[in-house]
This record gives structure tokens, C-alpha cells and sequence, in this order.
């Protein structure tokens, strides 16, 4: 058996920042690595010129995540604009930064961006930690999810829980496993996500994502093979 952190993300606004293209700032439909390490490196207290710290949490991070529930309205997308001086410039997936090299007129105009974010969210998961005896631990991390050293968001900063995030601990033999056990309810299935590494067992499919980061670069690289699946509560499968 392993022991794994089950926590909880409930919010009225949250976004799990996905492959960006050029205006677009997509989301993922379950946390990525990335969002999670960051997550727990701001409950601990840690800043960001602490790069090596939070690359190893991240090497170190196991975890796996269901959607309890399907908000009918999809996704939600914010519009937003901003100005841009002559030399202001941002940020682009060709490779080049945008800006206005015209005449003064050019400037009059507005920078756009779309921003999706995922309305009335309601994901749980579990998460352990390879090195299990190295700092931090489970341990380390539930008394940081319980008493943050800064406030925590789901996403992007405008994102905050509407729930406490640690909810408790389980006891199971993999991902799928202790997914399983938290799932609510007994007559549903649920939309999960967990590592290939734990299992391709009940898998629908299975697929590549580029969800980490290189935090000592400070970019974002790198790829790992996750499944996805219908889960049902343990309680409903023994039945």
C-alpha cells in the first residue's frame, strides 16, 4: 500500500493553463504538473529564486485527478485588452514578440487576449511523492495546504478555492486505485486522469502531455504519458 494526499479543488473560477497559441490562453480539463508544484511550492512558502526546490518537488510529484462534475455551460472566455506603448512588446508562439511599429495612430488600438476558464470547478485528487522520506513530505505539504504561507489560487490569481484544499489521506496501491476510493457517490462515472507509470488498466486512452516545467530555465518543457479513463466510486464497483 502507498500513502496518498487526497485534496480537493472547488472554485468558482479556475483555469489549469494550457499549451498557449499566440492570443489564446486555452486550459487543460485537469490540473498539470506544473500548476500543482506551484501550487504546493506557494502553501510552503517558496519563492521563486527557489528553482532548484521546485524542480525536484516536480520530479518527485505523483499524482492523479477526477472531475466530479460537468458545468453545462463549458468553458467560460475572457476578453481582454490592454494598451501598448511604441515600446512595449509581448509574447508570441512564433517566436517573435508582437508590438506597433507604425505611426502614432497605431498605438490608439488594443492588445487582445482570450483567457478560458473553467466555470463552477469541481476536481478531486491524489497526490504522493517518489523519495518518500526526503523534504518535504506528505506530511510537510498537508500542514502547508491546511496553513498556507500565502494565499493559495486555482490557476491563475484570480482564481481562489471556495473550499479547503487538504482534505485527508488514503491508502492504496496505485493511482487509479486511490482515485477510486474518493470518488463521490455510487452511481456515476467520472472523467479521470492519472500517470501511465501507475497503470494502463480501465484506460480509454492514452496520450502524451507537455504539462511540466523547467524551473530552473524558467520555460516551460518537457513531456510525460498519461491515461484517461471513466472511473466509478470503489463502493459501486464491489457492489
Amino acid at each position: 500500500m502507498m500513502r496518498w494526499l487526497h485534496f480537493r479543488l472547488h472554485a468558482p473560477m479556475a483555469s489549469f493553463g494550457d499549451s498557449a497559441i499566440d492570443a489564446h490562453r486555452t486550459s487543460a480539463d485537469f490540473p498539470t504538473q506544473s500548476m500543482v508544484t506551484g501550487l504546493l511550492a506557494n502553501a510552503l512558502g517558496w519563492t521563486r529564486a527557489m528553482r532548484r526546490e521546485h524542480q525536484e518537488l516536480q520530479d518527485r510529484l505523483v499524482f492523479a485527478a477526477l472531475r466530479e462534475h460537468e458545468p453545462p455551460l463549458g468553458r467560460m472566455v475572457d476578453y481582454q485588452t490592454a494598451q501598448l506603448g511604441k515600446a512595449d512588446r509581448s509574447w508570441t508562439t512564433r517566436g517573435q514578440p508582437a508590438g506597433r511599429d507604425g505611426g502614432p495612430a497605431t498605438y490608439a488600438g488594443a492588445h487582445q487576449r482570450w483567457l478560458d476558464y473553467h466555470g463552477d470547478l469541481r476536481v478531486s485528487g491524489v497526490l504522493r511523492l517518489k523519495q518518500a522520506n526526503q523534504t518535504p513530505n506528505l506530511h510537510d505539504l498537508a500542514a502547508a495546504l491546511e496553513f498556507p504561507a500565502r494565499p493559495l489560487f486555482v490557476g491563475r490569481k484570480a482564481c481562489l478555492p471556495s473550499s479547503r484544499i487538504f482534505v485527508g489521506w488514503v491508502d492504496e496501491p496505485d493511482a487509479r486505485a486511490a482515485l477510486a476510493s474518493i470518488a463521490p457517490g455510487r452511481t456515476q462515472s467520472f472523467r479521470a486522469l492519472w500517470p501511465a507509470s501507475e497503470g494502463l488498466e480501465g484506460a480509454t486512452r492514452t496520450t502524451m502531455v507537455t504539462d511540466e516545467r523547467n524551473w530552473v530555465s524558467g520555460t516551460h518543457g518537457g513531456q510525460r504519458q498519461v491515461c484517461e479513463g471513466e472511473l466509478w466510486a470503489a463502493r459501486a464497483a464491489s457492489r
